[in-house]
């Protein structure tokens, strides 16, 4: 299946998506350092992006006109900054506000389906007003907004399209989530934002994939029946302490006696980093892993404590201004900070290994804290493609009986 992909970054979507089942004929990024990334992966061979057409621009400057097969899917991450909540909170006064340019993409592509991820922010009450009209612009991109007609005169217009009850021109069923990252077994409490459309004509029912994992099972496996500890081979002198925001919640667990779940365990930090080698050992000098070395100079300071060992790391972060230091550090048992490595992220963003990134250990940290987990990005494509693999059978079908008839 066919895709095209904006505001790339460092390739996480795409790829997972590639994963999916989707060949993009496209990817369109501004960012030097994310495209040298790409470009750099893509010289090597590396199998999930080998076959890559990048654009390095603008979108606003894409000439749609030069994709001439059909496309399946349009997915991107546009920009996070208009709404991130250590952004400035400008949203649509923020030059940086790409969705028009989203919502531009699937007027002039008309793809089957898209996927638009963006930070927890850009839900939040301050924003309701625009984030609906972001919504309504997805479900009718043909109603564009008029030269001299701001957004609200625009969203009125929209509004009276949605209430009309016509469904003639392109439109699309839009649902939108916010989802844990951690949920679906990546290493990390990420929450954010997917927005799902699927072209109207195509007459889909879809609804989000159900979570995969959780933390009661972590906390059960840790706390309850131990099978955390054994797994990692740490003694019971190692092990952490019950932290008191969830001794309520264990005891219940522990009351319950034999808890079951079909969800698994949250993945931690440690899950997730167990088999690299420690960067500040002068005995693992000598690794073959990529971008894994000791970043010096992480601090704790208030509201950024960094990421606890044994639960899933906090939300990596890119940064309004440079690599936020607290949040893309790890915490250790014994309360010492380190600075995650460039490795260590890309784990923790399920990037895998052999993948390279370019650019300082800032410009690397904003891409790895701009992308989006590959795990969470296949489980959500997947079930894309698996409903548009669906409605291209039952189009096949009709086409069958028509003939027959």
């Amino acid at each position: 299946m066919k895709s095209v992909e904006l505001f790339a970054g460092a390739g996480g979507l795409g790829m997972g998506l590639g994963l999916a089942g989707f060949e993009p004929l496209t990817v369109i990024e501004w960012d030097k350092w994310a495209c040298d990334t790409l470009r750099e992966n893509k010289s090597r061979g590396y199998p999930l992006v080998k076959d890559w057409n990048i654009f390095e621009g603008d979108a606003r400057r894409f000439d749609y006109s030069s994709i001439v097969l059909e496309v399946d899917l349009v997915s991107g991450g546009p920009p996070c900054q208009p709404f991130s909540l250590g952004g400035k909170h400008r949203a649509f006064r923020d030059k940086r506000d790409m969705f028009p340019i989203a919502v531009e993409a699937v007027q002039k592509l008309a793809p089957k389906a898209f996927i638009f991820e963006n930070v927890k922010g850009i839900s939040r009450a301050s924003f309701a007003n625009y984030f609906q009209y972001i919504m309504l612009q997805l479900s009718y991109p043909e109603i564009v907004r008029n030269k001299n007609e701001d957004w609200l005169e625009h969203l009125s217009r929209l509004e009276r399209r949605k209430t009309s009850g016509r469904d003639n021109g392109l439109t699309y069923n839009v649902i939108a989530r916010l989802l844990n990252a951690a949920n679906y077994g990546v290493p990390q409490n990420r929450e954010r934002v997917f927005i799902v459309g699927f072209r109207s004509d195509l007459n889909q029912e879809w609804s989000f994939p159900k979570e995969t994992h959780s933390l009661d099972s972590l906390l059960n496996d840790q706390w309850v029946s131990g099978k955390y500890w054994e797994r990692h081979e740490i003694s019971r002198k190692q092990r952490l302490k019950i932290p008191a925001r969830y001794s309520k919640r264990i005891s219940k667990l522990r009351q319950a006696n034999l808890f079951a779940s079909s969800l698994k365990p949250w993945k931690t930090v440690r899950d997730a980093l167990h088999d690299l080698p420690d960067p500040l050992s002068k005995e693992t000098e000598n690794h073959f892993y990529h971008d894994h070395v000791f970043q010096a100079g992480a601090k704790v300071y208030p509201g950024h404590t960094g990421s606890p060992l044994d639960f899933p790391a906090k939300t990596l972060k890119a940064g309004d201004h440079g690599v936020p230091g607290g949040e893309n550090m790890m915490v250790d048992l014994d309360g010492s900070v380190r600075y995650f490595t460039i490795r260590e992220s890309a784990r923790l963003q399920t990037f895998p290994d052999g993948y390279k990134f370019h650019g300082s250990w800032t410009e690397t940290m904003r891409q790895l804290g701009n992308a989006v987990p590959l795990v969470l990005a296949r489980i959500v494509g997947a079930s894309v493609a698996s409903q548009l693999l669906k409605a291209k059978e039952s189009e096949m079908k009709q086409e069958i009986s028509s003939i027959a008839a």
